[in-house]
């Protein structure tokens, strides 16, 4: 079920892509001879006007075919012949729409997201909290020798401030304010890092809607940097064709990622913020100024309508054809070659 969830929203990030050019073309008055999802012979089509609708067999991408998109064409109403800045906003559409594709996605991630409090929910028997006339489970703390508690990490930010086992405090206890002058508090160090505890858990309850907000955004800014860092890397040779992955090894992890995940909720959650991550990365991978790929096309857009502007020559659309033609069958061969690789690696 998880490799099934996972390819769901693998497909549904490719729908949503060749949607944005589908809408944006039909509302700028372009032909779209086929909206088609997947590749090779067609196991469903139907015709609908002037568009043929497919679904095909092999579940890899998907496209929208506009007329004389690779050429030039004598329809009036061919990609070419529609106004530049009409077919600048088509060729951007799919990453956009990918774009806020992720947005949305990581939004819906983060509506679950819960935030630490300065609550007491337990105390451990052996903690110096546990001693009579000491902390209360449900206490929650407002000062720290005189300052303010405003977040559950204020807590080891003061006490840090402040070295030393003797503290003043001040705790909301129910109704009543309790103030706990000149408390042995006495921290336990954990782990490798040393990380201070105090024999006590800290509550939880469900961020504020803009916590949330601030935090799904948070998730598209990493996820932005995450794919910056991947192409610096690969450009600076310091990873090679065998550390990439394409749809296959990218549905094989969401997979794993979703059988690891303790209940079924956190396996949809985490599923969905790959998906957000993913789309992100479509997203920005899309407008890279290779041939064949929208930001391919966007370059050669704004080169030729300027070239044509000065010169007052229209460029024949043929040579583009041939450049995004070569392009394609460059990374056809590169998505062939990780796939094989990612095939032969789960088959080890």
């Amino acid at each position: 079920m998880s490799i099934l969830f996972a390819i769901l929203i693998f497909s549904f990030l490719i729908f949503i892509h060749e949607l944005g050019h589908f809408i944006t073309a039909k509302l700028s008055g372009v032909q779209v001879n086929e909206f088609s999802m997947f590749m090779g012979p067609a196991i469903w089509k139907k015709q609908k006007g002037e568009t043929l609708y497919a679904l095909r067999c092999i579940p890899i991408g998907g496209y929208c075919a506009m007329e004389g998109e690779n050429g030039d064409s004598d329809n009036p109403r061919a990609f070419g012949r529609a106004a530049w800045w009409k077919r600048l906003i088509i060729l951007l559409a799919g990453a956009v729409m990918n774009f806020v594709t992720g947005i949305v996605l990581m939004v819906i991630v983060c509506m679950s997201l819960q935030i630490a409090v300065p609550t007491i929910t337990e105390i451990e028997p052996t903690s110096s909290l546990a001693v009579e006339g000491g902390f209360q489970v449900g206490d929650t703390f407002l000062e720290i020798d005189g300052e303010k508690v405003e977040n559950h990490t204020d807590f080891n930010e003061i006490l840090a401030r402040n070295p030393g086992e003797i503290h003043d405090f001040v705790v909301q206890r129910g109704d009543q304010t309790v103030i706990l002058e000149d408390f042995q508090l006495t921290k336990k160090l954990f782990g490798t890092e040393e990380t201070p505890r105090y024999g006590f858990t800290f509550g939880t309850e469900e961020a504020p809607l803009g916590t949330k907000l601030g935090a799904a955004w948070d998730n598209v800014v990493y996820s932005v940097e995450v794919v910056w860092m991947g192409l610096e890397m690969i450009l600076t040779g310091q990873v090679g064709l065998q550390d990439m992955s394409g749809p296959v090894g990218i549905v094989q992890l969401m997979g794993q990622v979703a059988d690891a995940s303790a209940t079924t909720t956190d396996a949809a959650l985490n599923m969905l913020y790959y998906g957000g991550f993913i789309a992100v990365n479509l997203a920005i991978m899309n407008l890279l100024p290779i041939p064949a790929l929208d930001g391919g096309r966007v370059v050669a857009l704004v080169l030729t309508t300027s070239i044509e502007a000065i010169t007052k020559k229209k460029i024949n659309p043929k040579y583009e054809g041939y450049i995004h033609g070569a392009g394609m069958l460059l990374l056809l061969g590169l998505m062939a070659v990780i796939m094989l690789k990612d095939i032969i690696f789960i088959f080890k």
